[in-house]
């Protein structure tokens, strides 16, 4: 199986780099991070959810399981948006980098096991 982690872009060092391949995988660029903070990294808007349904989440506790139900949809739907994690993956460990609060209820973990089931599959 592939080594997968995420890591909240606040938290991310470019001076000392996880090895392999590193994705920003929010959807929106997140605020007070330049470019060159992430140099190497390769952003995947359309791998994160859909807008309406981001907003509909609003990182609110309570609706995490269906949020996560339902972006596993969209990522069912639409394999393509994953497909350089999952090349990458297949090839080293990857880092999934997101700008959420909260590392207990967010996409990234959704996408990180998404990813893994799917990369065996």
């Amino acid at each position: 199986m592939a080594d997968f982690t995420i890591e909240r872009v606040y938290d991310y060092r470019q001076e000392a780099p996880p090895a392999g391949a590193v994705f920003m995988v929010d959807r929106l660029w997140p605020r007070g991070v330049s470019k060159e903070d992430v140099a190497g990294a390769e952003w995947l808007p359309d791998a994160a959810p859909s807008p309406n349904l981001r907003i509909w989440f609003g990182h609110r506790p309570e609706r995490f399981e269906e949020f996560a139900q339902r972006y596993r949809s969209e990522l069912d739907g639409h394999p393509e948006r994953t497909e350089p994690i999952l090349t990458a993956a297949a090839a080293g460990p990857v880092t999934l980098l997101y700008a959420a609060k909260d590392p207990r209820i967010n996409h990234a973990l959704v996408l990180k096991n998404w990813c893994e089931e799917n990369l065996t599959s």
